[in-house]
Protein backbone atom coordinates (compact mmCIF):
# COMPACT_ATOMS: atom_id res chain seq x y z
CA UNK A 1 0.00 0.00 0.00
CA UNK A 2 1.55 2.97 -0.92
CA UNK A 3 1.74 5.86 1.71
CA UNK A 4 0.33 9.71 0.98
CA UNK A 5 2.64 12.03 -0.68
CA UNK A 6 3.22 14.63 2.29
CA UNK A 7 2.64 17.94 1.74
CA UNK A 8 5.07 20.17 0.35
CA UNK A 9 5.99 23.09 2.62
CA UNK A 10 5.96 27.00 1.27
CA UNK A 11 7.56 29.34 2.68
CA UNK A 12 7.89 33.23 2.30
CA UNK A 13 9.85 36.32 3.73
CA UNK A 14 6.97 38.87 4.33
CA UNK A 15 7.07 42.80 6.17
CA UNK A 16 3.64 41.96 6.85
CA UNK A 17 0.90 41.71 4.25
CA UNK A 18 2.34 38.92 2.26
CA UNK A 19 2.65 36.90 4.31
CA UNK A 20 -0.83 37.18 5.89
CA UNK A 21 -1.68 35.68 2.12
CA UNK A 22 0.61 33.18 2.28
CA UNK A 23 -0.45 31.57 5.78
CA UNK A 24 -3.96 31.92 4.45
CA UNK A 25 -3.90 30.61 1.75
CA UNK A 26 -1.58 27.59 3.05
CA UNK A 27 -3.76 27.04 5.88
CA UNK A 28 -6.83 26.86 3.46
CA UNK A 29 -4.78 24.37 1.14
CA UNK A 30 -3.65 22.36 4.51
CA UNK A 31 0.07 23.09 3.58
CA UNK A 32 2.57 23.71 6.31
CA UNK A 33 3.94 27.44 6.03
CA UNK A 34 6.69 29.15 7.10
CA UNK A 35 7.16 32.94 7.08
CA UNK A 36 10.53 35.05 7.84
CA UNK A 37 9.83 38.39 9.09
CA UNK A 38 12.29 40.96 9.67
CA UNK A 39 12.84 42.38 13.57
CA UNK A 40 11.25 45.56 12.27
CA UNK A 41 8.25 43.78 11.72
CA UNK A 42 4.33 45.49 13.15
CA UNK A 43 3.50 43.25 15.95
CA UNK A 44 0.23 43.71 14.79
CA UNK A 45 1.43 41.97 11.34
CA UNK A 46 3.13 38.96 13.11
CA UNK A 47 -0.48 38.40 15.13
CA UNK A 48 -2.04 38.50 11.74
CA UNK A 49 0.20 35.51 10.19
CA UNK A 50 0.76 33.49 13.24
CA UNK A 51 -3.53 33.61 13.30
CA UNK A 52 -3.74 31.63 10.51
CA UNK A 53 -1.41 28.90 11.37
CA UNK A 54 2.35 29.85 9.94
CA UNK A 55 5.71 29.14 11.52
CA UNK A 56 7.40 33.13 11.96
CA UNK A 57 10.68 33.25 12.06
CA UNK A 58 12.83 36.36 12.08
CA UNK A 59 15.06 36.64 9.87
CA UNK A 60 17.42 39.53 10.58
CA UNK A 61 17.17 43.16 11.02
CA UNK A 62 15.59 43.99 7.91
CA UNK A 63 12.98 42.89 5.30
CA UNK A 64 15.81 42.22 2.76
CA UNK A 65 17.50 40.28 5.39
CA UNK A 66 14.39 37.74 6.30
CA UNK A 67 14.46 37.36 2.21
CA UNK A 68 17.98 35.80 2.54
CA UNK A 69 17.54 33.51 5.50
CA UNK A 70 14.05 32.73 3.64
CA UNK A 71 15.95 32.28 0.21
CA UNK A 72 18.79 29.62 2.69
CA UNK A 73 16.03 27.68 3.71
CA UNK A 74 14.13 27.12 0.47
CA UNK A 75 17.75 25.95 -0.91
CA UNK A 76 18.53 23.93 1.93
CA UNK A 77 14.73 21.89 2.10
CA UNK A 78 13.01 22.16 -1.32
CA UNK A 79 10.68 24.51 0.17
CA UNK A 80 8.33 25.65 -2.43
CA UNK A 81 9.03 29.68 -2.45
CA UNK A 82 6.40 32.16 -2.93
CA UNK A 83 8.24 35.53 -3.57
CA UNK A 84 6.49 38.66 -2.40
CA UNK A 85 6.99 40.28 -5.68
CA UNK A 86 9.52 39.37 -8.30
CA UNK A 87 7.43 36.13 -9.86
CA UNK A 88 4.42 36.40 -12.63
CA UNK A 89 2.29 34.54 -10.51
CA UNK A 90 2.57 37.17 -7.32
CA UNK A 91 2.34 40.35 -10.14
CA UNK A 92 -0.52 38.62 -11.72
CA UNK A 93 -2.64 38.25 -8.35
CA UNK A 94 -1.21 41.87 -7.35
CA UNK A 95 -3.27 43.14 -10.66
CA UNK A 96 -6.68 41.78 -9.95
CA UNK A 97 -6.80 45.18 -7.75
CA UNK A 98 -6.89 46.69 -10.86
CA UNK A 99 -9.66 44.61 -12.36
CA UNK A 100 -11.38 44.78 -9.28
CA UNK A 101 -11.24 49.10 -9.31
CA UNK A 102 -12.09 48.96 -12.76
CA UNK A 103 -15.40 47.67 -11.74
CA UNK A 104 -15.86 50.39 -9.80
CA UNK A 105 -14.79 53.62 -11.33
CA UNK A 106 -13.09 55.39 -14.05
CA UNK A 107 -9.61 56.95 -13.11
CA UNK A 108 -6.57 58.24 -14.89
CA UNK A 109 -4.46 57.64 -12.61
CA UNK A 110 -3.80 55.31 -9.45
CA UNK A 111 -0.92 56.13 -6.87
CA UNK A 112 0.27 52.78 -6.03
CA UNK A 113 3.30 52.56 -3.20
CA UNK A 114 6.06 50.25 -4.13
CA UNK A 115 8.47 48.34 -1.90
CA UNK A 116 9.63 45.89 -4.49
CA UNK A 117 7.13 46.81 -7.25
CA UNK A 118 5.01 43.87 -7.09
CA UNK A 119 2.22 45.80 -6.91
CA UNK A 120 3.00 48.94 -8.86
CA UNK A 121 3.80 46.22 -11.49
CA UNK A 122 0.62 44.20 -11.49
CA UNK A 123 -1.73 46.99 -12.17
CA UNK A 124 0.62 48.68 -14.62
CA UNK A 125 0.60 45.00 -16.67
CA UNK A 126 -3.79 45.28 -16.18
CA UNK A 127 -4.22 48.33 -17.43
CA UNK A 128 -0.83 48.85 -19.76
CA UNK A 129 -1.05 53.15 -19.99
CA UNK A 130 -4.78 52.74 -20.20
CA UNK A 131 -4.63 54.39 -16.60
CA UNK A 132 -1.11 55.37 -15.94
CA UNK A 133 0.05 54.30 -12.49
CA UNK A 134 2.40 56.14 -10.40
CA UNK A 135 4.57 54.38 -7.99
CA UNK A 136 5.14 55.98 -4.76
CA UNK A 137 8.61 55.00 -2.77
CA UNK A 138 10.16 56.07 0.47
CA UNK A 139 12.64 58.83 0.01
CA UNK A 140 14.64 56.37 2.06
CA UNK A 141 13.52 53.24 0.06
CA UNK A 142 13.67 53.77 -3.18
CA UNK A 143 14.26 50.63 -5.01
CA UNK A 144 12.14 50.33 -8.20
CA UNK A 145 13.22 54.20 -8.88
CA UNK A 146 16.89 53.02 -8.27
CA UNK A 147 16.24 50.58 -10.83
CA UNK A 148 14.63 52.74 -13.67
CA UNK A 149 17.56 55.02 -13.53
CA UNK A 150 20.33 51.86 -14.25
CA UNK A 151 18.50 49.87 -16.03
CA UNK A 152 18.92 47.01 -14.13
CA UNK A 153 17.99 46.13 -10.55
CA UNK A 154 20.29 47.34 -7.87
CA UNK A 155 20.81 47.48 -4.42
CA UNK A 156 20.17 50.45 -2.29
CA UNK A 157 20.07 51.52 0.81
CA UNK A 158 16.75 50.63 2.95
CA UNK A 159 15.74 53.80 5.80
CA UNK A 160 12.13 54.58 6.05
CA UNK A 161 9.45 54.65 8.51
CA UNK A 162 7.74 52.30 6.19
CA UNK A 163 10.72 50.17 5.82
CA UNK A 164 8.80 47.36 7.18
CA UNK A 165 6.77 47.03 4.13
CA UNK A 166 8.13 48.91 2.06
CA UNK A 167 12.19 47.97 2.33
CA UNK A 168 13.61 45.51 -0.30
CA UNK A 169 16.94 46.31 -0.80
CA UNK A 170 16.78 45.84 -4.62
CA UNK A 171 13.94 45.38 -7.67
CA UNK A 172 13.15 42.68 -9.33
CA UNK A 173 14.27 41.61 -12.44
CA UNK A 174 10.59 40.89 -13.51
CA UNK A 175 9.18 44.09 -11.67
CA UNK A 176 11.39 45.81 -13.54
CA UNK A 177 10.55 44.78 -16.74
CA UNK A 178 6.91 45.71 -16.64
CA UNK A 179 7.46 48.65 -15.07
CA UNK A 180 10.17 50.03 -17.96
CA UNK A 181 6.93 49.23 -20.19
CA UNK A 182 3.50 50.42 -18.14
CA UNK A 183 4.46 52.81 -14.81
CA UNK A 184 4.20 56.11 -15.75
CA UNK A 185 7.01 57.49 -13.13
CA UNK A 186 7.97 56.83 -9.58
CA UNK A 187 7.43 59.63 -7.07
CA UNK A 188 9.28 59.67 -3.92
CA UNK A 189 8.45 60.48 -0.46
CA UNK A 190 9.65 61.83 2.78
CA UNK A 191 8.66 60.25 5.93
CA UNK A 192 7.11 63.04 7.37
CA UNK A 193 4.43 63.20 4.70
CA UNK A 194 3.94 59.45 5.01
CA UNK A 195 3.14 60.52 9.16
CA UNK A 196 1.17 63.11 7.84
CA UNK A 197 -1.06 60.89 5.33
CA UNK A 198 -1.10 57.96 8.19
CA UNK A 199 -2.18 60.76 11.05
CA UNK A 200 -5.04 62.27 8.27
CA UNK A 201 -6.71 59.09 7.07
CA UNK A 202 -7.19 57.96 10.65
CA UNK A 203 -8.02 61.90 12.50
CA UNK A 204 -10.46 62.37 9.25
CA UNK A 205 -11.91 59.01 7.96
CA UNK A 206 -11.08 56.99 10.98
CA UNK A 207 -8.96 54.75 8.26
CA UNK A 208 -6.30 52.86 10.04
CA UNK A 209 -3.50 52.51 7.84
CA UNK A 210 0.67 51.23 8.66
CA UNK A 211 3.12 53.90 7.07
CA UNK A 212 3.65 51.70 4.21
CA UNK A 213 0.10 51.88 3.09
CA UNK A 214 -0.34 55.47 3.56
CA UNK A 215 2.81 56.29 1.23
CA UNK A 216 0.31 56.96 -2.12
CA UNK A 217 -2.17 59.01 0.13
CA UNK A 218 1.55 61.23 1.16
CA UNK A 219 2.63 61.81 -2.27
CA UNK A 220 -0.79 63.36 -2.75
CA UNK A 221 -0.88 65.54 0.37
CA UNK A 222 2.50 67.00 0.33
CA UNK A 223 2.34 67.90 -3.83
CA UNK A 224 4.95 65.14 -4.55
CA UNK A 225 1.93 64.44 -7.63
CA UNK A 226 -0.54 67.09 -7.82
CA UNK A 227 -3.29 66.31 -9.97
CA UNK A 228 -4.35 67.79 -13.45
CA UNK A 229 -7.31 69.90 -13.37
CA UNK A 230 -10.17 67.38 -13.92
CA UNK A 231 -7.80 64.55 -13.55
CA UNK A 232 -9.70 61.81 -12.13
CA UNK A 233 -7.15 59.95 -8.92
CA UNK A 234 -7.22 57.13 -7.59
CA UNK A 235 -5.15 56.26 -4.13
CA UNK A 236 -4.56 52.40 -3.38
CA UNK A 237 -3.86 52.10 0.88
CA UNK A 238 -2.43 48.56 1.05
CA UNK A 239 -1.89 48.06 4.31
CA UNK A 240 -3.85 47.97 7.22
CA UNK A 241 -1.78 45.94 9.98
CA UNK A 242 -0.95 48.45 12.12
CA UNK A 243 -1.14 48.48 15.87
CA UNK A 244 -3.92 50.65 16.90
CA UNK A 245 -2.04 52.35 20.35
CA UNK A 246 0.73 53.47 17.95
CA UNK A 247 -1.22 54.65 15.36
CA UNK A 248 -3.14 56.82 18.39
CA UNK A 249 0.21 58.00 19.68
CA UNK A 250 1.03 58.94 15.85
CA UNK A 251 -1.95 60.82 15.69
CA UNK A 252 -1.79 62.61 18.90
CA UNK A 253 2.05 63.98 17.50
Amino acid sequence: MSQATPPVAVAAASGGNHGVAVAYAAKTLGLPARVFVPEIASPAKVAAIRAHGAEIVIGGRRYADAQEACDRHVAETGATLVHPYDRATTIAGAGTVAREWDDDAKLDTVLVASGGGGLAAGLGAFWNRRVRVVAVEPAGSRALHAALEAGRPVDVPVESVAADSLGARSAGTVVLQIAQSTIDRVVLVEDDAIRAAQRTLWRELRIAVEPGGAAAFGALISGRYTPKSGERVGVLLCGANVDLGMLAATAES
